[in-house]
């Protein structure tokens, strides 16, 4: 795939404008690889993340949620090898002494910013590490956690002794996780503070071939369920010499952003590896027997989702005199799901009835937006910008026969739908 830069630059400029992302810290110049999320992103990431755990979590009868802390134990590190193993190969340039990941050079050997030849790799452990309490010695030294998988591994004994799960199950959560970035980029893709949809299925060994592939097709069912465009998706089967520490058989998915082809999830066969390192094992009770289950790992990103959702749904209408942007956004995760205004704001009588309309539609979902700044063709044009599938008009005609105005955000097409149905129209389409 051919790199976009203009459409990243559009992207991260629309983001900005209408409320979806802002840089970090940004009124004392920002601090790199870190994003604020504004209103309208806030609601595209609870969408993305309440979709994920009513299929995931909710919407089945082997799976427990967790919300484990962020700040653990350091020995939970030391066991899952993460003290030891997790890092990224550091070098810098001999001239201007900029750090890059020498993996992620533009040409082997030679500094990305001056051109000059950079020094010999070292690895550098992307753990944030603190001190905790008020001594600060090496007892107190703790981590931001890396990943959230480890508080599902450290809590799976907890949630044996409470529920009595039987093989299979799975635990998911969601969570920050905190990487020490050498060289943050790309927008949200890669970042030093994030958060992941992320599950442990444990299962038997011998059923882990079934399980894998199992969990490969729930993941894509999602993914096309959620928006992502599946044209844009692709499998890599990770190379032996490529797997994690832990892992033995991995499945990236890679999605075509605007800047290349980058991973967007991985699916992970785990084996016994953490239950091990952590001295946990599980009675089997239609067996009698001790086991240490075997373990498959689907894991999402949300920043990253967001990211391939802004992607997959930017669009441009160019019928008109200038480009008309938009972003087809399902309506199911879409920021706004419609927004309400009167025709003309100064009108007493349209303002007061469409404001009705808007308590009714607010009430039953909430995600409703009031709109009445500028004209009504601005209006159209900053809902589409943000993904509103509808927006509703009351005009002069609604005050005679109570139907109103409903545009389509991806057609541009109007109908008139009665008050009394209004809702019933838009649960329809939500459905």
């Amino acid at each position: 795939m051919e790199k976009d830069e203009k459409l990243m630059e559009k992207i991260i400029s629309l983001c900005k404008r209408r409320g979806f992302i802002y840089p970090g810290s940004d009124i004392y110049g920002g601090l790199a690889g870190t994003y604020d999320y504004g209103p309208l992103g806030v609601s595209l990431k609870n969408n993305i993340k309440n979709s994920w755990w009513k299929k995931f979590v909710d919407g089945r009868n082997d799976m427990y949620g967790v919300d484990a802390a962020i700040i653990m134990n350091s020995s939970v590190w030391k066991a899952s090898g993460h003290v030891d193993t997790f890092s990224d190969p550091l070098v810098e340039c001999v001239k201007c002494k900029r750090r890059f990941r020498e993996d992620q050079l533009k040409e082997k050997g030679k500094c990305d910013e001056c051109g000059s030849l950079v020094g010999e790799a070292k690895q550098f452990n992307m753990m944030f590490q603190t001190q905790i309490g008020a001594v600060e010695d090496s007892s107190a030294t703790v981590y931001l956690r890396p990943e959230t998988a480890q508080g599902m591994f450290v809590n799976f004994k907890n949630i044996v002794d409470s529920f009595h799960p039987k093989l299979p199950f799975g635990m998911g959560q969601i969570g920050k996780a905190f990487r020490n970035e050498i060289t943050p980029r790309d927008f949200i893709f890669r970042v030093r503070e994030f958060e992941q949809m992320e599950i442990e299925y444990f299962i038997k060994e011998e059923d882990w071939q079934k399980y894998f592939e199992y969990w490969r097709d729930e993941m894509l069912e999602w993914m096309d369920g959620v928006g992502i465009d599946m044209e844009k998706v692709y499998e890599l089967e990770v190379s032996t010499d490529d797997l994690a520490h832990y892992s033995k058989r991995t499945i990236d998915f890679e999605f075509d952003f605007p800047f290349g082809r980058k991973e967007l999830y991985g699916l992970a066969y785990r084996t016994d590896f953490d239950l091990s390192r952590h001295n946990i094992n599980y009675q089997d009770e239609e067996s009698n027997v001790k086991l240490i289950p075997h373990v498959i790992e689907p894991t999402f990103g949300v920043d990253r989702t967001v990211l391939a959702l802004l992607s997959s749904s930017y669009r441009e209408d160019l019928k008109g005199e200038e480009p008309r942007p938009y972003l087809s956004f399902k309506p199911s995760v879409a920021p706004v799901i419609c927004a309400v205004s009167p025709l003309l704001k100064n009108k007493a009588e349209l303002r007061e009835y469409a404001e009705k309309i808007y308590g009714i539609l607010k009430a039953e979902f909430g995600r409703v937006m009031w709109d009445d700044n500028g004209n009504i063709g601005k209006r159209y044009r900053r809902q589409d910008e943000i993904g509103t599938p509808w927006c509703i008009v009351v005009d002069f005609d609604t005050l005679g026969d109570d139907t109103l105005t409903i545009r389509d955000r991806d057609t541009g097409e109007q109908e008139r739908v009665h008050k009394d149905k209004i809702v019933e129209y838009i649960k329809e389409r939500l459905n």
